[in-house]
C-alpha cells in the first residue's frame, strides 16, 4: 500500500513535469487565459491532460509498439502533424479573441478550446517518449505493474497534469485585467505565428526527408 502511494505521488509529479515545457499547447493556454479568462484556459489545459493521460497509458503498456509505429511512419507524422499545427496557428493568429467575450472573466468557454488542445497534443505523438523518459526518471518504468493495477498511477499522472493547467490558467487570468485589449490581440497574433512556424518546421522536415533523402512517407 505504501509503495502504491509513493508511485501515485511520482505519477502526479510526472503529470506536472510533462505539462511544464513551453510548447504549442502551453502557448495556446496562455492565449486563451489572457483573452478569454481562467475557465477557457483551463478547458484548453484539460484537452492537454487527456492527451497526457493517453501517452502515459502508452508509455506503460505499449511503448515498444508505439516506437515501431512512429519509426515506420515518421515522415507521415511530420507531414500531418506539421500541417495540423500550422492550420491551428493560422486560426489562432487570424481569429478575434474578443468575439465571444462578455463582462464576466470566465465567459466565452467553448468546446473549441478543448478540441484545439487535443488536436495539438495528438499532432505530436513523439511526446510519448517524453512521458516514458519521465517514468524512467522517477523510477516508474520498471516498478509499475503492466496490468489493471497501474490505473491509480495513470490517474495520478492525469491529476498532476490537470493541477498544472488549472494553476497556470488561474495565475495568467489574474493578470488579464492588466493587459489592454490591443495587447491581448497582438499576443494572439504572435502566439499563433509561433505555432505556425513550429508546424511549418515539422512539415518542412517531413518534406526534406521525402524529397531529398528519399525516405518513404509510409
Amino acid at each position: 500500500m505504501c509503495v502504491m502511494v509513493i508511485d501515485m505521488l511520482k505519477g502526479f509529479l510526472v503529470g506536472m513535469c510533462a505539462s511544464a515545457p513551453i510548447g504549442p499547447i502551453a502557448i495556446l493556454v496562455v492565449q486563451k487565459s489572457l483573452s478569454k479568462g481562467h475557465m477557457a484556459g483551463f478547458v484548453s489545459g484539460l484537452g492537454a491532460s487527456v492527451v497526457d493521460t493517453l501517452y502515459a497509458f502508452i508509455a506503460i503498456f505499449a511503448l515498444a509498439f508505439a516506437q515501431k509505429l512512429i519509426e515506420a511512419h515518421q515522415n507521415l507524422i511530420l507531414l500531418v502533424g506539421g500541417a495540423v499545427l500550422a492550420l491551428l496557428g493560422v486560426i489562432m493568429a487570424f481569429s478575434n479573441p474578443f468575439r465571444k467575450m462578455k463582462d464576466d472573466e470566465d465567459s466565452g468557454v467553448s468546446p473549441t478550446d478543448f478540441g484545439q488542445a487535443v488536436a495539438m497534443g495528438l499532432s505530436n505523438p513523439m511526446a510519448v517518449f517524453v512521458m516514458f523518459t519521465l517514468f524512467a526518471f522517477f523510477g516508474l518504468a520498471d516498478s509499475a505493474p503492466h496490468n489493471w493495477r497501474v490505473t491509480p498511477i495513470i490517474l495520478s499522472v492525469s491529476a498532476g497534469s490537470v493541477t498544472y493547467w488549472f494553476l497556470l490558467s488561474w495565475m495568467l487570468s489574474r493578470f488579464r485585467k492588466n493587459f489592454k485589449m490591443n495587447t491581448i490581440l497582438w499576443i494572439s497574433r504572435i502566439t499563433g505565428a509561433i505555432i505556425v512556424i513550429i508546424g511549418i518546421a515539422l512539415l518542412g522536415q517531413g518534406l526534406v526527408n521525402v524529397f531529398f533523402k528519399g525516405m518513404p512517407i509510409m
